[in-house]
């Protein structure tokens, strides 16, 4: 369903997937009765690809992960939460351009590389 480069986030391995990551990660907060959702997908799957190496993208599903959806007041999806250092540094709620979700990344990728 999602992209190679897309990991599944889950309750159960949100802390070691992107609390402690050494790269920033990008959550994409979803559900499979969400049409934005299902309209940006593609979208998170293409920045999967083009981060590849820099960036760690990845899909938690908030029917089946209430849990870590709550503990971070997720309320609206799609949400995509941007975390660095186990924080969240950047999120967009809603559907958008590629162009928005790469300009997301792009403030907290080049401060990691640089």
């Amino acid at each position: 369903m999602a992209g190679a480069n897309v990991i599944e986030i889950t309750d159960a391995n949100f802390e070691a997937e992107v609390l402690k990551s050494d790269v920033p990660v990008v959550v994409d907060f979803w559900a499979v009765w969400c049409g934005p959702c299902r309209a940006i997908a593609p979208i998170i799957d293409q920045l999967a690809d083009d981060y590849n190496g820099r960036v760690k993208v990845g899909k938690l599903n908030v029917d089946q992960n209430q849990k870590t959806a709550m503990a971070l007041g997720i309320s609206s999806i799609p949400a995509v939460f941007v975390f660095k250092g186990g924080e969240v540094v950047d999120r967009k709620i809603g559907a958008g351009p590629k162009s928005a979700f790469a300009g997301l990344i792009d403030r907290h990728v080049d401060e990691a590389v640089a």
